[in-house]
Order: structure tokens, then sequence, then C-alpha cells
């Protein structure tokens, strides 16, 4: 019988422990997300991810930031949240040097801050959270190589600067350094208006001849629909789009045929998450928050947290739409 009483004093102990997780979480912790563009769906499903651990965790947790982008209200409202003396930040960044220093601040006030989304490397944040965003091009870029059958121009919608753009594109150069018959033939800066990607597209659909556009990659979130738009009232079903991100309006797309493929991933994880590691440090501290922990091989934290990145296309789609109407 002394394995039952070890099971049984086991037993015990997880109640235990569980039990007394329930007084770890307080009404009066506060955790915040300062984004950019937070009208986007892809922010709103990451709020929809703060509302879920805050619920768990009887904690507030809360996305803010300016609802156009705009670098610089960024920087202030994260300010503003640092003044707040929160128990943790999470933020996307923009402009890593117009933030860097703000983090390195809400650093040596004692706040605990994670990036996710989009990263700073070079400040001094604990750690980011996000998507693989380089690895997240190349998976963008394997399949418009596929759609293009290796050959075409193609435009690029972005925002240059914003390091998860910027990554992605890296990763898309990958790829296409391989097919040298697909040309980069332009890098549109939409400046967080898809107006502008829309704009463009038109110009771009009319060109023949050598000037003819093939292909549209969007590396964010709001140009894929647009882009999409445009080939759809014109139905021109002859041109390649490989969007971001799986808001409904993009899954519409790829299911009619207009958008060629969308490359998903988690903001609902990445804040989700967020807030848990944050309370973690919160609750548990580190014995410093500014030592530089990416030499430690027996750091307590890690350097990234991937939460994963997959392309939607004609033979899954069905699947996120059927995700995204339970959700």
């Amino acid at each position: 019988m002394r394995w039952m009483r070890v099971t049984l004093v086991l037993a015990g102990a997880a109640v235990a422990a569980s039990l007394g997780g329930c007084g770890r979480h307080s009404s009066a912790e506060h955790y915040y997300l300062v984004a950019s563009n937070t009208k986007l769906a892809y922010w709103q499903s990451a709020s929809a991810g703060l509302d879920k651990v805050a619920a768990e965790y009887n904690v507030h947790a809360e996305l803010t930031g300016p609802d156009t982008f705009d670098p610089k209200e960024q920087v202030d409202d994260f300010r503003a949240v640092v003044a707040k003396k929160p128990s943790g930040i999470l933020v996307s960044v923009v402009d890593p040097k117009l933030m860097q220093p703000e983090i390195d601040a809400a650093i040596e006030a004692g706040i605990p801050v994670l990036t996710v989304d989009s990263d700073a490397p070079n400040s001094k944040r604990l750690y980011f959270i996000g998507t693989n965003n380089r690895e997240a091009g190349r998976l963008g870029g394997r399949a418009l190589v596929q759609k293009l059958n290796g050959k075409g121009n193609v435009v690029v919608f972005t925002m240059p600067g914003q390091p998860n753009l910027d990554e992605r594109l890296a990763g898309y150069k990958d790829v296409l350094a391989t097919a040298p018959d697909i040309h980069i033939v332009d890098v549109v800066d939409i400046a967080g208006q898809s107006t502008i990607a829309f704009d463009q597209t038109e110009k771009d659909v009319a060109k023949t001849g050598k000037d003819r556009v093939d292909g549209f990659v969007c590396l964010e979130a709001s140009a894929g629909k647009d882009v999409g738009e445009v080939l759809r009232r014109g139905n021109l079903k002859d041109r390649v789009v490989i969007a971001m991100d799986v808001d409904k309006a993009t899954l519409d797309l790829v299911k009619q045929g207009v958008i060629a493929a969308t490359v998903a991933q988690k903001p609902f994880t990445m804040a989700y998450v967020g807030v848990k590691m944050l309370d973690m440090l919160h609750h548990d501290p580190l014995p410093s928050l500014t030592k530089n922990y990416a030499v430690d091989a027996q750091a307590p934290i890690p350097a990234f947290v991937d939460t994963g990145s997959a392309l939607v296309d004609a033979s899954n789609v069905d699947e996120y739409l059927q995700a995204s109407q339970g959700h």
C-alpha cells in the first residue's frame, strides 16, 4: 500500500498548490500591451488574449496605443503607461530607435518589459514573444515562387524600418535568391495606410510588357485586403497575392481564390502568453532586470518565445474560417 500513500501525498500537494495559487493574483496588478494602429483586427485579436488571461488571473490587462500608425504617439503612450508604474508592459515596437530609450528607462525603473510581435533587440527588454518573422517571410516566399511558377515581377507593400516587417522581407529575399527569374521591382511604404496599397495596385495592374506586375507581397495585416479588392473588382485572376494574417476579410479572399495565400500569426497567443510571463516575473522577480541574460547559459528566462506561423491557402482556409467563426 506504500504506492497508494505516495499517490495520496502527491495529490494532496497538488491540491494545496492549486488552492494556494488562487490567492497569488490581485486585481491591483496592471499589465499593458502598447501597440500602434490598434483598430486593426490583428490587435483586436491580441486584445481578446488580454481579456482571457485577465479573467483567468483576476488582474487588469489592457491594450493601448494610437489607433493610427504613429510611432511618436506610441512612444508618448508608452511613457504614460510607465508613469502608472504597472506590474509589467508588453510592447510591439514600431520604431526601435525611438522606443529603445523608453524601454531601457522602464527597465531601470524596475518595470519588466517584454516585446511582442515586433522587437527592439538592442534595448534592455527581457525577451521577445512572437513570430519568427524571417521564417514567416521564407514561408511566404516559397509560396510566391510556387504560385508564380518561378517567374515574374513582384511589388512588396511594407513599412520600412519596422523590425518585424524588415525581417519578413529578408526572409522573402532569402528564398528569391534561389529564384533568379522573380524580381522585386518596387518596395512600397504604405505608412500604415492600406489605401496606399490599393491606389498603387490600381496603377500596377495596368502595366504591360516588361513592366507588367505579376505578384504582390503584403508584409503587414491591412494591405492584402486592399490589393485583393483591386483584383476582385477587375476580375484579374492571373496575378498572385501573398498576404499576411488571418482576419476574416483576408480569409474570404483566399477562399474566393483572389489571394493565393496568407501567412498566419497568433496575436491572441502573443498577448495571452505575454501577460502570463509578466505575471510570473511580477510574483517571482528576477535577481536583476538589467543583467544581460542572453550570455547566461543558466538564464531563468528565454531569449525568444516563438508563437508560430503557418501558410493558409485553398487547402486549409476552411479550417481557419471555421476557427474564426467559433471565436
